[in-house]
């Protein structure tokens, strides 16, 4: 454990979330626009036994609960995006790892790919289609996958010392 001496300053934090998130938005946006580009809506594009590109618009939450409110339904969610990020204000204040806070840095750049989405097309843009057997996970995008990557690494730092109160480690 640190000391207080030891504490991670909020520089520190800042100079280690600021580039996970900007990453994790560029891709994210990067990958999304080149489909956007090559795909028409609902299109699906095979690239190996089990894996599609596809487009589809989600315009509710996740699996597309919700998503029957009419033109205001980005919006809506944009903001309930906006709150639940409140906790990870606290999470990051209270990080004491950097490992922790790149995990932040993943949510936040999800977090913010999504709310882009929201907003310049009144829904999420989901392009990634893995299947099996003929199952289909429901599609999903790159900021979907650093959110729960993210989720899953702040577990892991969390509980990594029998503690799931706080994020250290």
């Amino acid at each position: 454990m640190r000391s207080n001496l030891d504490r991670l300053t909020a520089r520190q934090k800042f100079r280690r979330l600021i580039p996970w998130a900007a990453l994790t938005l560029a891709l994210d946006l990067t990958a999304k626009w080149l489909v956007l580009r090559e795909l028409e809506l609902y299109e699906v594009r095979p690239v190996t036994s089990f894996f599609n590109l596809v487009l589809v618009e989600n315009k509710g939450a996740a699996f597309s609960l919700l998503s029957g409110d009419g033109d205001w339904q980005g919006l809506k969610m944009a903001l309930l995006a906006g709150v639940a990020m409140i906790p990870l204000g606290y999470f990051f204040a209270s990080a004491e790892k950097l490992s922790a806070v790149s995990a932040l840095g993943l949510i936040l750049g999800g977090a913010l790919g999504n709310v882009h989405d929201r907003l310049s097309h009144n829904g999420v843009v989901d392009i990634l289609d893995f299947h099996l057997y003929g199952r289909h996970w429901p599609a999903f995008n790159l900021a979907d996958a650093a959110i729960v990557a993210g989720v899953a690494a702040l577990l892991w730092v969390a509980f990594r010392e029998g503690r799931g109160s706080k994020v250290k480690s």
